[in-house]
């Protein structure tokens, strides 16, 4: 899927599948998401990828491009197949299974210190939007 209806983070919520974005897109999408990620304290972070490789890959440079502390796997698959991540800042951990049935992407859901700030979930996010 190309990009050409993509313009905000907002565009990217009925998909189930990431799209692939131009550069500017891209651009444009990193900044809206920097500022969007100021206003919470935490981040759950889940991957749809082809492999646990690519997913925890994908992580791994989000972390990188954000600065974030490292999230420690506490749980993983050795098995060949697609894989859903779940990375929790809160707890600091990341589990990665075998899931079929989904599409590919980064979701990020922000989080505040209490129920008065509701979550919100962007992406699906390519899984190479960080390298």
């Amino acid at each position: 899927m190309n990009s050409p209806s993509i313009q905000c983070l907002n565009d990217l919520s009925r998909l189930r599948e990431a799209p692939t974005l131009d550069q500017g897109t891209k651009d444009q999408l990193r900044e809206e998401l920097r500022l969007a990620l100021t206003q919470f304290s935490w981040f759950t972070i889940g991957v749809m990828a082809p492999s646990a490789d690519q997913a925890l890959s994908s992580l791994r440079s989000l972390e990188a491009s954000q600065q974030w502390t490292s999230l420690e796997v506490v749980e993983t698959t050795t098995d060949e197949g697609p894989v859903f991540l779940k990375g929790n800042q809160r707890g600091g951990t990341v589990r990665v299974r075998i899931e079929h049935g989904l599409g590919s992407g980064i979701l990020i859901s922000g989080h505040g210190d209490d129920d008065a700030q509701p979550a919100t979930t962007w992406g699906p996010l390519p899984l190479d939007f960080f390298s």
